[in-house]
C-alpha cells in the first residue's frame, strides 16, 4: 500500500507499525524516526528562526486575511499516486486541514484516493485513533497498543502514593497559553494537578496576571524540541523563581499524537517525582533555573 501521510503523528505510526517503506509522500515536519526517504509534499507558511511572539501574529494575521499555514505540493502529490492519504481536521495551525486535501485530490484527478482522518483530542482517543489507522493500511496495532497501556499502568502504580502538585502547563509562552486537548492529561497521568487547561477543548491565550501561583511550571511550547524549550523557559523562570520550572520537547512527546506520548509522561513523571519514577534512558526534560542553568531529566 502508498502511502501519504501529512501529519507527522501519522508518520511516526505508520513507521511504528512496521510500514515506514510504505511511505511515499511526508511534510517537513515528519522527522522521526530519522531517515525517512519519502519525499515532502508539505512545508509551512512560517519562516525559519521565527519568535514565539512573531509566530503567534503571524499565524493571527494570516487566519484573519483567510490565508493558510501550510503549503501542499499538488503535483508532487498526484506523482506519489498513494493509495491512501493521512491527514487531519484537528487544528489548522498544526498541520494542513484535512478538507484542503480532499479538495485537492479531486482538483489533480486522484478523487478516489481513500482519505482518513486522525482527530483525537484525548489520550484514550489517541490510542483508539491508533488502532483505527492501523485498520486503514492494514496493520495490526495491538502488540503496540499493549505495551503502551503495560507502560500507563506501571507509571500509575508508581505514583500512587505520591503527592500532586499543583502545576501550570504552558503550551506557549509568548504570549502564554494554557493547554487543551490531551495535553492537561498527560500532565495529569504525569502526577501533576494542572491549574488550568482544557481537557479535550483547544488551547487558549491568557494574561499573566490571570494565572494562579503553582507549585511547579511545565514549559511545553507547541512544536518546539528541547533547547527550544528551554530557551523560552528562562524567562518563565523568572517569572516563577520559587518553584520548579521543567522545560519538556514538546514536538516529541507532547503535542504529537502518537505512541511517543507515552514517552512524555514517563519524563514529566520522572521530573516531578525523580524518587518514584525511574529516569527515561534518553534526555527528554529539563529542569530550568532563573540563573540559565538546567538539569537534565
Amino acid at each position: 500500500m502508498r502511502i501519504a501521510s501529512l501529519l507527522p503523528a501519522t508518520t511516526e505510526i505508520v513507521a511504528a507499525l512496521g510500514r515506514a517503506d510504505d511511505l511515499v509522500a511526508i511534510t517537513f515536519e515528519c522527522d522521526h524516526p530519522p531517515g525517512l526517504a519519502a519525499p515532502v509534499v508539505v512545508r509551512s507558511a512560517l519562516e525559519p528562526g521565527m519568535t514565539p511572539a512573531a509566530i503567534d501574529a503571524t499565524v493571527r494575521e494570516r487566519a484573519a486575511a483567510g490565508l493558510p499555514l501550510y503549503d501542499l505540493d499538488r503535483e508532487a502529490l498526484r506523482a506519489a499516486a498513494p493509495d491512501v492519504v493521512l491527514t487531519q481536521d484537528l487544528c489548522g495551525v498544526c498541520a494542513l486541514p484535512g478538507h484542503t486535501v480532499t479538495e485537492a485530490l479531486a482538483e489533480i484527478g486522484l478523487p478516489d484516493v481513500a482519505v482518513h482522518s486522525f482527530d483525537p483530542h484525548t489520550l484514550d482517543e489517541v490510542l483508539t485513533g491508533i488502532a483505527d489507522l492501523a485498520a486503514a493500511i492494514g496493520a495490526d496495532a495491538a502488540p503496540m497498543l499493549s505495551d503502551l497501556r503495560r507502560r500507563l499502568a506501571a507509571v500509575d502504580d508508581a505514583l500512587a502514593d505520591e503527592a500532586r502538585p499543583r502545576t501550570l502547563v504552558l503550551e506557549w509562552t509568548d504570549p502564554p497559553f494554557l493547554p487543551g486537548h490531551w495535553v492537561p492529561e498527560l500532565v495529569r497521568r504525569a502526577g501533576a494537578v494542572p491549574t488550568a487547561g482544557a481537557d479535550g477543548g483547544r488551547s487558549r491565550a491568557v494574561a499573566w496576571e490571570d494565572l494562579e501561583s503553582p507549585d511547579a511550571v511545565v514549559v511545553t511550547p507547541c512544536g518546539y524540541d528541547l533547547a527550544g524549550a528551554v530557551a523560552q523557559a528562562g524567562p518563565i523562570a523568572e517569572r516563577f523563581p520559587d518553584v520548579p520550572v521543567i522545560a519538556i520537547d514538546s514536538a516529541a512527546y507532547v503535542v504529537r499524537a502518537g505512541p511517543r506520548l507515552v514517552d512524555g509522561i514517563e519524563a514529566l513523571a520522572h521530573a516531578l517525582h525523580p524518587r518514584a519514577v525511574p529516569a527515561p534512558g534518553e534526555v527528554r526534560c529539563a529542569q530550568v533555573s532563573t540563573n540559565g542553568r538546567y538539569s537534565d531529566r
